[in-house]
């Protein structure tokens, strides 16, 4: 049977798998030995690749829906009124940048890092390894590199393990003068891979501030 299906209809393994409910290794062998007609190669082409389509399509979908319940859930927590939480939120939404898929916080005030560390510890439970921390230094700084990178630490309370590569920006010749010493310890980015974190925030802001940003969802 699953000889004829190969033959005459140029039946995928998996179809003929589907068909016959015999495995789809022995049905490799089984049929190995049948050439195929250029028509019912192409045929076989055409349902793979809208196999891969429709595969596609229902991870989108999928993915927007898990987007749009954490957005939820950042708006039933924005209803709570919590200070902490709201503060939180605002602070992202001003500084952080907008990400689909990850949180990222960027500063050069010690106060304003250490403040959202610990926002994203306290409601969601994040171990020091989840957070990731990056320097963001200047030519001036290169020389005093590790004692920059220990001040973010500390500020961040997080383990050197949490480091990133440092990144230097090298001054032009026109901004040189205007630059130099201006941010003593460069700028710190905070950031974490959690989709469900920040699309929880994108939706506590939507929430707070009484609007609504497809551009986020999607």
């Amino acid at each position: 049977m699953a000889r004829d299906l190969r033959r005459r209809e140029g039946a995928s393994i998996n179809e003929i798998a589907r068909r016959t409910g015999a495995a789809k290794s022995s049905i490799s062998r089984w049929v190995r030995d049948i050439q195929l007609t250029e028509e019912q190669r192409d045929a076989l082409r055409i349902a793979v690749y809208n196999g891969h389509v429709r595969g596609r399509t229902v991870n989108a979908r999928l993915r927007r829906e898990a987007r749009a319940m954490a957005q939820e859930d950042g708006r039933m927590r924005a209803q709570q009124g919590d200070a902490f939480f709201v503060a939180g939120c605002l602070l992202y939404w001003a500084e952080g940048s907008k990400d689909r898929n990850r949180v990222e916080f960027t500063n050069s005030d010690p106060e304003m890092v250490r403040f959202f560390v610990r926002f994203l510890k306290t409601y969601w439970n994040l171990r020091d390894e989840d957070i990731r921390l990056t320097c963001n230094l200047f030519a001036d700084h290169v020389d005093r590199r590790r004692e920059i990178e220990q001040h973010w630490l500390d500020v961040a309370a997080l383990p050197r393990t949490s480091l990133r590569l440092s990144t230097v920006n090298v001054y032009s010749k026109y901004s040189k003068k205007k630059r130099q010493n201006r941010l003593p310890y460069g700028t710190c980015r905070v950031s974490v891979a959690r989709t469900r974190i920040v699309q929880a925030i994108y939706g506590a802001i939507q929430e707070i501030g009484g609007f609504t940003r497809e551009a986020w969802l999607e």
